[in-house]
Order: C-alpha cells, then sequence, then structure tokens
C-alpha cells in the first residue's frame, strides 16, 4: 500500500481514517487477529465488488454477506433484524466483525449493526460514496430511521478503522460526487475556508475524483470531522457544528420521503441557515451571497416550495437536536464560525425560510 495519508481520530477509542487509492483489498491488516468471523454488509450494486473484497478477507476467517436495500431504504429495524438473524445463525461472538461496505446509509446501518450485536463488536468502515467517505463513515455515529424521522434510533461506537479508498469513488455518476460535495463544502463553511477556496478557484478540478484537488478537499474535510468528534464523541459540545444545515435538511428528506438525496437536502438547509443566520443579525450580505454562490457552482438546489413550512416546521420539532421541544439551529456568526441559535422565535424562522421559498 503506498501514498496514502492516515488521520487520527483522538478520543476514549482512538482509530485511523485511512486515505488512499486501492485500500479495500488490504482490509484484512485492520481487522483485530482474534476476529474469526466477519458481516459484509453491502448495498446490490456492489455484490461484485463485496464477493473481491470476501475473497481478501477469507482464509482462517469466515465471511459471511448481507446484501441490504440501497440508501435510506436500508436503514430500517427489518433490515438491522435481517443482519442479526444471519449473526445469530453464524453464531458471532464479541471477538468478531462487521464491515460496512456502500454509501453513508450502508455504513450508518453496519454501524448500528455493530454497536447493537451483543453491545457492540468491531466494526471497519469501507465507505464508497463522496458523502460516506467524508462524513456518514467518520465519526463514529450509527442509526436507522423510523417513521417519524431520520436517525432517530442509534448508538455512537467508533470503528476500529475507517479506509477511505479514493478508487471506490472513481465509478460513482457526477450527480452523485456532486451530491457529496454539500458536506465537503459545510466543512469549509464552518471551519476550513481552504475547501471554499478550492471550489471557488476550479469546480471541474475539485469535483474530477481522480484529481489532486478532490484528495485535497476530501483530506481536509475528514480532518476538520476527526478534529471536532475526537473532541466531542457523543455531540455534547461541539460535534453539533456539524449539523449546520441540517435541521431543515433532514426535515426535507423526510418530507421527501427519502427521494431526495442527502447532499441536495442539506444544500437547501445551509442556504437557511445562512439566511437565518443573516436575519438574527449575525452573517454579513456578502458571506450569504457566498453559500448560494458555492453550492450553486456544484449545481445543487438553494430553494424549496414555501407552502410546505408547517410540515417542515412539526418535523423539525422531532429532530433529535432539539431540546425540551425547543429548536436548536447551528448558525454563523462568520465563515469557519459556528455558534447554536437557541430557540429563535418562529417568525424568525419562517422569514429565513421565505428567502429560500420557490
Amino acid at each position: 500500500m503506498t501514498d496514502h495519508t492516515t488521520i487520527t481520530v483522538a478520543g476514549e477509542t482512538p482509530y485511523d481514517v485511512v486515505v488512499g487509492r486501492g485500500l479495500r483489498l488490504d482490509a484484512a491488516q485492520y481487522l483485530s487477529p482474534s476476529v474469526a468471523k466477519v458481516l459484509i454488509v453491502h448495498p446490490p450494486t456492489l455484490a461484485t465488488a463485496a464477493e473481491e473484497l470476501r475473497e481478501s478477507l477469507s482464509g482462517e476467517r469466515q465471511v459471511l454477506l448481507a446484501e441490504i436495500p440501497d440508501a435510506e431504504a436500508g436503514k430500517r429495524v427489518e433490515v438491522a433484524a435481517f443482519c442479526w438473524q444471519i449473526m445469530g445463525q453464524a453464531d458471532f461472538t464479541r471477538t468478531d466483525a462487521v464491515i460496512g461496505f456502500g454509501g453513508g446509509a450502508t455504513t450508518d446501518l453496519a454501524g448500528f449493526v455493530a454497536a447493537t450485536w451483543l453491545r457492540g463488536v468491531e466494526l471497519l468502515q469501507i465507505p464508497t460514496t463522496v458523502l460516506g467517505t467524508v462524513d456518514a463513515a467518520v465519526g463514529g455515529k450509527t442509526g436507522i430511521n423510523t417513521a417519524e424521522g431520520k436517525n432517530l434510533v442509534g448508538a455512537f461506537h467508533a470503528p476500529r478503522a475507517v479506509l477511505a479508498d479514493l478508487d471506490a469513488l472513481g465509478p460513482l455518476p457526477r450527480n452523485e460526487v456532486l451530491a457529496g460535495f454539500a458536506e465537503i463544502a459545510k466543512c469549509g463553511f464552518i471551519a476550513e475556508p481552504e475547501i471554499l477556496d478550492l471550489i471557488e478557484q476550479d469546480v471541474d478540478a475539485v469535483t474530477d475524483t481522480d484529481s489532486e484537488q478532490f484528495r485535497r478537499a476530501v483530506e481536509l474535510s475528514i480532518a476538520v470531522k476527526a478534529e471536532i468528534v475526537g473532541e466531542d464523541f457523543r455531540e455534547s459540545g461541539r460535534r453539533e457544528f456539524l449539523n449546520y444545515g441540517h435541521t431543515l435538511g433532514h426535515a426535507i428528506e423526510h418530507t421527501e420521503r427519502y427521494q431526495w438525496r442527502h447532499g441536495a437536502a442539506v444544500s437547501i438547509g445551509m442556504v437557511y441557515a445562512a439566511e437565518l443566520s443573516n436575519l438574527a443579525g449575525r452573517l454579513s450580505d456578502e458571506a450569504v451571497e457566498r453559500h448560494r454562490s458555492i453550492l450553486s457552482s456544484l449545481t445543487l438546489p438553494l430553494e424549496y416550495p414555501v407552502g410546505r413550512w408547517k410540515t417542515l416546521l412539526a418535523t423539525m420539532q422531532r429532530d433529535k437536536k432539539a431540546r425540551g421541544g425547543m429548536l436548536r439551529f447551528i448558525v454563523l456568526d462568520d465563515i469557519a464560525r459556528p455558534t447554536v441559535l437557541q430557540a429563535p422565535d418562529q417568525s424568525l424562522l419562517f422569514s429565513a425560510y421565505q428567502e429560500i421559498g420557490s
């Protein structure tokens, strides 16, 4: 294995995020020597690649595959139960492991399965989307959806390692890459302006998965998340800043019955959060316009139908980030200066929504 970058996530159980090319077939070296059985959780589109991964891990280990529905359809308790059934029938013990091999929804589900089987077994994450690589697979958040909302059931469970194999991102459709860039841009807005500079300098180059600019943006984004979650694993403080754009974004995903890409919903959520920051007297007009310009250059949406506000507000009030029924929004005092806006007046929330209403 050559030309790889290691980013360490500190905390009670430190682990490495390894960024490079051709990493996934080296997965065996990242599992504990005691692991005798492995469950690879993957979507149907990665069936062939999952079989290759299984063969690379086989030998003295028993390796099983669990094919689950793609995207958010995989994040259901029935799917978790299907994985638990496979593990139970194969007599998985606490010294065995789960591998999440797929996009962010797959790594969320695989992490939840690992966190809950015998109260926690070893987990290796191998994300295959931009979103999964820079966000979902890093940080130890796991979860499933319910009819009432997204990620309402879950657990914090740190992986043993995350293998960010850039070769896995090459075959992605361009719209999938661009959707994943919403989370990369988010890291720029809340913590690392160099990411925004990279996008503004050459959006085509930075979104080319073979380019050095793309790799730099990915590594910067992972470093932002690693630094924050290493300090605040259980979201009692700074980790909440990573939810920038997500309160409204998750509500849009729920309203759209998860037929929208996460990045598209979060893009609108970030424009909304910027407008809310502006109306609260915190963020300049220029910084709001920079949001719009950058996200527009990534061909991400900036607007949502104005008539859906009541539905979105009701969903946000059930959001896991709410406290005692009071809404909390991550807002910006400036680029890379996030803070919490606690229980804002509903007239202010609606005024900000009118700024993104179509």
